[in-house]
């Protein structure tokens, strides 16, 4: 199987495709899948926008959008999750998985899924410890704080991936698991990103989660984005133990490294993607803890019971009409009409996905993501996550915007 890798999307998907479809031309081979390692911008209107956290001159309609009206359809199976840059209010529908358009799979907050007999998961945003013991308490309209917060990944979501027992092939994470560097060439990197010196030295650089994840889960290769730049490592799970091939990638421009095709051993198909047995039974197990104010998560009230949930799941899978194929895509927002200068299509404030609908009535789970109480009990509990707390560029994690340092580089550079 040969699995193409892209860094950073930024919603260029015309781009990416391209470039695919040109190296299948020239080597004479075929992709079988395409992998996004986040800030994929799965942008369809201008309402999305304000959702989307970047400065107002990024803020562009870029191409997702021409995939998810069906004017195109992505050439390749296309798999992401989610970075610091994101219509945020689209993925919150998605929050366990789904179709984003036709032929393009959102991996989840959190998820596991196998294409074929290759199993991939994957944890979306970024870390930041503020927001790492919290809840989801994050609604849609997003006020300036929320904007920032709703991308930061929450220990709810790694104690689902903690719980992970069968093999992994390949892991996504948006930024970097820290300590990484350790195990690369990072004079090298050093050389051509010199502001990542310091973290690097102090171990900022990356993600503490993403780092208890890939020591537990031991993934055969683990693909990030973020940083904007190629850098690859070779990590070995203690003395003679397996190996993680570790590879970072750029963001989609001309004469980046942002695209990496490997060839991984698998059986010869049907490849395609499927929900993942072992996935869907932590996802019911641990649901009755899903934290959705900003308290944190109780994980001692969870009742395990690993292979009774097993069993339930195969159970409900088998008398599925649809097996383990993914609810089929739907469109729940207007699609962009470029031959309109404003945006005339419904403001409401959160859609109900039939796909994240669906599936949770196939684990007999309640709906959560539009509950009330969140908005009502957030401020209460925590001044630190009220509206105005904090300052909108004080983040525990330096390096949260590689475009802004990227300007301030090239500024110092030009005086």
């Amino acid at each position: 199987m040969k699995i193409a890798v892209e860094g950073c999307m930024h919603g260029d998907l015309d781009n990416v495709y391209k470039t695919i479809a040109d190296l299948q031309r020239e080597e004479n081979t075929k992709i079988d899948l395409l992998i996004c390692c986040g800030d994929f911008q799965a942008v369809r209107n201008k309402k999305d926008l304000e959702s989307l956290n970047v400065k107002p001159k990024y803020r562009q309609m870029n191409t997702f959008w021409k995939y998810y009206s069906g004017e195109e359809v992505a050439p390749v199976p296309t798999i992401f999750i989610g970075g610091n840059h994101e219509a945020s209010n689209y993925l919150w529908e998605l929050y366990y998985g789904g179709w984003a358009a036709p032929n393009i799979f959102f991996l989840g907050f959190a998820g596991v899924i196998k294409f074929g007999n290759i199993r991939i998961g994957g944890l979306s945003g970024i870390y930041n410890f503020r927001h790492y013991k919290l809840g989801h308490f994050e609604r849609p309209p997003y006020n300036e704080s929320d904007i920032r917060s709703i991308y930061h990944v929450r220990e709810y979501d790694v104690h689902k991936l903690m719980q992970v027992q069968e093999p992994i092939d390949i892991f996504l994470s948006h930024d970097w698991p820290v300590g990484i560097t350790d195990c690369g060439n990072w004079r090298e990197l050093v050389r051509k990103k010199p502001f990542f010196e310091k973290e690097i030295q102090e171990r900022t650089l990356g993600s503490k989660p993403a780092a208890k994840l890939l020591e537990k889960l031991k993934p055969s290769y683990w693909f990030s984005a973020h940083l904007h730049c190629k850098f690859s490592a070779l990590v070995q799970h203690g003395e003679g133990g397996s190996m993680t091939k570790f590879l970072a990638l750029d963001k989609c421009l001309p004469n980046r490294k942002f695209l990496q095709i490997i060839e991984i051993e698998s059986d010869p198909g049907p490849l395609e993607i499927c929900y993942d047995e072992e996935w869907l039974a932590i996802t019911r197990t641990f649901n009755e803890a899903f934290p959705i104010t900003a308290r944190p998560a109780d994980f001692q009230s969870v009742q395990v019971d690993t292979e009774g949930s097993r069993q339930w799941v195969r159970s409900k899978l088998n008398s599925n009409t649809r097996g383990v194929k993914p609810f089929e895509f739907t469109r729940t927002a207007p699609c962009h009409d470029p031959s309109q200068s404003v945006f005339n299509g419904s403001s409401a404030e959160h859609y109900r996905n039939p796909q994240t609908e669906a599936l949770l009535k196939l684990l007999e789970l309640p709906y959560l993501l539009d509950n009330s109480i969140a908005s009502r009990e957030m401020s209460s509990y925590s001044p630190s996550i009220s509206k105005g707390a904090y300052s909108i560029d004080d983040e525990d994690i330096p390096i949260d915007d590689v475009d802004e340092l990227e300007e301030l580089a090239g500024a110092a550079d030009e005086e």
